[in-house]
C-alpha cells in the first residue's frame, strides 16, 4: 500500500522560539511590562513567524484518481521519494534497520564536497587503500580486473577519487578520500554519524567510509530506504556529485604526475534506459544485498524523485518499474 507523508522541516535552533521564562509561571513586573512594549513595537526577537518554519513548497505531488498500487515484493525495503516537497510516493519497510553497502558512499560524498575545497587537491595513497577488500580503481568487480589499480604511494587529485568512488563504487578511493580529510577511517565514520544527526537521520549509524560492515560489529553497521533517499536529496546541492553519476563507461583517471592512468566503469547499468535519468549509485555486500538508489526527473525537469530499493536481486528492474509508477500515478500541482 502506497502512502504519502508530509514532511515538516524545523530549523535545529527551533526550541529557542520558547523561551524557559514563559513556562516558569513567574515573570517580573518588569520583564512582562518589556515583552509588552516589544510586543507592541513589533520587534519581538522570540515571537513566532512564518519565517520561523521551513514550509513546504507550493508545488506538490498529487495522487492521481487510480487504484494503481505499487508493490515490490524482491525488496526487502523499498522506498519513493518527492525530492522538493519531501512528500513520500512509496513506503515499504522504509525505516527498517538495514546494511546499506555502498550506498554509504553518498554520505562519504557529502563530506568530501564539504570538506575539501578544491578536487584538484592531492592525495597520497597508503598501503590500507590499496589492500582493501572488494572493488577497487581497476578492478570494476571483486577479482575481475581491466586496467592498472592504484600504488601505494601514488598521488591523485581528489576529484579522480571521487569520480571512481561514485561510479565504479571503488572502496580504495573512499578510503584515500576518508583517511585525507580525518586522518583515520575510525575518525570519518565520526564525521558521517554527526552529519547524520545534523539532517535529522534518527535510522541511520555509519561505520565506514566505503558501506564494508566491520567483522563482528556488522549489526552496528545500518541505514534505511528513507535516510538513504533523504541523503540523496541532500546530496543533489551539489552538482558535481551528479554530473560525476552521469560520467560514461571508460573514463579514464590519472596521478597527479601522469604516470599511470584508470579505466573506471559506471555500475549503473539502467543509466541510459531510464528517461531522464539524473544518476544512481549501486550497493553490494553478501550480508546487504543488492540495493540501488535512482534520481529521475519528469518531463518539465522541473519535479524530481528519488527510488531506493534495499537488499533486491531484481534492483535494476525493480527500480524502472518505480519510476514509472511514479510518473503514472502522481502529477505536480
Amino acid at each position: 500500500m502506497a502512502y504519502i507523508l508530509m514532511i515538516a522541516v524545523f530549523p535545529l535552533n527551533f526550541l529557542w522560539l520558547f523561551p524557559a521564562d514563559l513556562t516558569s509561571g513567574k515573570q517580573s513586573e518588569a520583564k512582562v511590562a518589556e515583552e509588552k512594549q516589544l510586543a507592541e513595537k513589533k520587534e519581538s526577537p522570540k515571537s513566532f513567524s512564518k519565517e520561523s518554519v521551513a514550509l513546504p513548497p507550493a508545488i506538490q505531488p498529487i495522487k492521481k484518481d487510480s487504484n494503481n498500487e505499487l508493490a515490490i515484493p524482491n525488496a526487502h525495503a523499498s522506498l519513493i521519494l518527492d525530492v522538493d516537497s519531501g512528500t513520500i510516493l512509496h513506503y515499504n519497510n522504509g525505516k527498517e534497520h538495514r546494511q546499506i553497502a555502498s550506498l554509504t558512499k553518498l554520505m562519504t560524498a557529502i563530506l568530501v564536497m564539504e570538506r575539501i575545497n578544491n578536487l584538484e587537491e592531492v592525495v597520497t595513497i597508503d598501503e590500507e587503500a590499496v589492500m582493501v577488500e572488494g572493488t577497487k580503481i581497476g578492478c570494476p568487480r571483486s577479482g575481475y580486473c581491466i586496467s592498472p589499480r592504484l600504488k601505494v604511494g601514488e598521488k591523485i587529485t581528489a576529484g579522480s577519487l571521487l569520480k571512481a568512488m561514485l561510479m565504479n563504487s571503488a572502496n580504495d578511493s573512499a578510503i584515500a578520500l576518508a583517511k585525507h580529510i580525518s586522518g583515520t577511517q575510525e575518525k570519518f565514520a565520526e564525521l558521517m554519524n554527526e552529519k547524520a544527526k545534523e539532517m535529522g537521520l534518527s535510522d541511520s549509524h555509519f561505520c565506514t567510509p566505503s558501506g564494508l560492515e566491520i567483522d563482528g560489529r556488522e549489526s552496528e553497521c545500518y541505514s534505511s530506504a528513507y535516510d538513504i533517499a533523504r541523503i540523496a536529496a541532500y546530496s543533489m546541492k551539489f552538482d558535481t556529485l551528479w554530473k560525476i553519476f552521469r560520467l560514461p563507461n571508460e573514463t579514464i583517471i590519472t596521478s597527479a604526475d601522469g604516470a599511470y592512468s584508470h579505466n573506471i566503469y559506471n555500475t549503473d547499468i539502467v543509466l541510459n534506459q531510464v528517461a531522464n535519468s539524473l544518476g544512481g549509485k549501486t550497493g553490494f555486500t553478501p550480508l546487504a544485498g543488492y540495493s540501488f538508489l535512482m534520481a529521475v526527473a519528469d518531463e518539465t525537469k522541473n519535479n524530481k524523485i528519488i527510488a531506493v530499493v534495499l537488499d533486491d536481486p531484481y534492483r535494476f528492474q525493480d527500480i524502472k518499474k518505480m519510476v514509472d509508477w511514479s510518473f503514472e500515478s502522481y502529477e505536480w500541482k
